[in-house]
């Protein structure tokens, strides 16, 4: 099976072509063979090129390096659009500067810049605690600088769905957070029945972020893009940032607005590692 590694900011995923058929082409059991670092290809996810679903172009699908499926990945999707674009170039010779791809956290328009960079509209926030979701407050409310113990520590977090749940908390130092011991915790922590991406923010200046994560069913990565943008949110909500800010990442760093009709616009690079047959 023919197959190309590509890589958000260090985010790496393993690209599929399954345009022929509606369903991937793996299982999530083969999948995370396919992601071991040790054993396998190594990525932090497989991502399938499906075919489009109503007026999309085309459909993404993901599967974490554990086997779980995220409604979308900021980075991933970033990678998926470079990988079609080539896919459509071998094919016929040309490609679109912008596609509209069905998730499962909606229709996401990725768009290829002339300057190599790919600007993603990544759609609303959801900031109702059902919409997470998480029971930290009453289901009709937001989570707004809410206390949550974990580890032993009471944080003080703010929740946002980018169409995946996260978890935000602004810290002093992010290269002192235990991320190893705390990220797991943060995860599988009761107040999230459906589990959480968890992120660590450093605030630089209102223009700038520094930020660490733990992936849910990936665990550390270099890079998140849903994450950046929730960032972005949570900051803004709490005062801690403007609406245009770069996001700085163990990976390098994404410009990251949230735009007044209220969308979130993410842009940065989707790089290419190696193609090969497996």
């Amino acid at each position: 099976m023919q197959f190309a590694k590509y890589h958000g900011l260090g985010n790496d995923f393993i690209l599929i072509d399954n345009r022929h058929s509606p369903d991937p082409c793996l299982t999530p059991e083969q999948a995370v063979q396919w992601c071991d670092r040790h054993f396998g290809i190594g990525a932090d996810g497989v991502i399938f090129a499906l075919p489009g679903q109503g007026d999309t172009d085309y459909t993404m699908r993901i599967f974490n390096s554990d086997g779980s499926e995220p409604e979308m990945c900021g980075n991933g999707i970033r990678c998926l659009a470079r990988f079609i674009a080539e896919l459509e170039r071998q094919s016929a010779g040309v490609s679109r500067s912008s596609y509209r791809i069905h998730t499962l956290a909606g229709v996401i328009t990725p768009k290829l810049e002339a300057d190599g960079q790919i600007t993603v509209d990544m759609g609303l926030p959801r900031l109702l605690a059902q919409e997470i979701p998480t029971t930290l407050a009453a289901p009709e409310e937001k989570v707004i600088n809410q206390p949550l113990t974990v580890a032993g520590q009471t944080w003080t977090v703010t929740c946002v769905s980018m169409g995946n749940p996260h978890c935000i908390t602004f810290v002093d130092d992010v290269a002192a957070v235990p991320l190893e011991a705390v990220g797991p915790q943060f995860e599988h922590h009761a107040a999230f029945p459906q589990r959480t991406n968890t992120e660590f923010i450093q605030v630089v200046d209102r223009g700038y972020l520094k930020m660490r994560v733990w992936e849910r069913g990936a665990g550390i990565t270099l890079a998140c893009g849903t994450g950046a943008c929730a960032a972005l949110v949570a900051g803004v909500l709490t005062d801690h940032c403007d609406r245009r800010a770069i996001v700085e990442l163990p990976g390098g760093c994404l410009t990251i607005e949230w735009l007044d009709d209220q969308r979130l616009s993410m842009t940065g690079p989707a790089t290419f590692v190696f193609s090969g047959c497996a």
